[in-house]
């Protein structure tokens, strides 16, 4: 490990990675973590309620967009609205909250 806390990187001449080449065990499965943009994933089609603030906006501080979520991205989700058919690309920086109807799809990877 480097001094910035990243991870083992191979360099051409340093050879394989660790579990990797002749004889090496398989690598274990990649557990995704818990984090926003994984839950707003598993409820992918539900309706939801995001509340946001955007600091600094003289025509509206705080802003409240309703739909369905068609996708998430590490630092986005994608919104439709079902009533206009328009669709929002929010930034989840901007995000305060959310609210669903119903229950929420929700696994968390560290259960014992």
């Amino acid at each position: 490990m480097n001094p910035y806390g990243y991870g083992y990187m191979a360099m051409p001449s340093q050879g394989p990675r660790p579990g990797q080449g002749p004889g090496a065990a398989p690598a274990q499965p990649v557990v995704e973590e818990s984090y926003i943009e994984n839950i707003f994933r598993l409820n992918r089609g539900k309706m939801t309620t995001l509340y946001t603030t955007f600091e600094n906006n003289k025509e509206w501080n705080a802003k409240v967009f309703r739909g369905r979520i068609e996708s998430a991205g590490r630092d986005h989700l994608i919104l439709s609205d079902p009533s206009t058919g328009r669709r929002y690309l929010i930034p989840l920086l901007y995000l305060d909250y959310a609210t669903f109807e119903g229950e929420i799809a929700y696994e968390y990877p560290y259960r014992g």
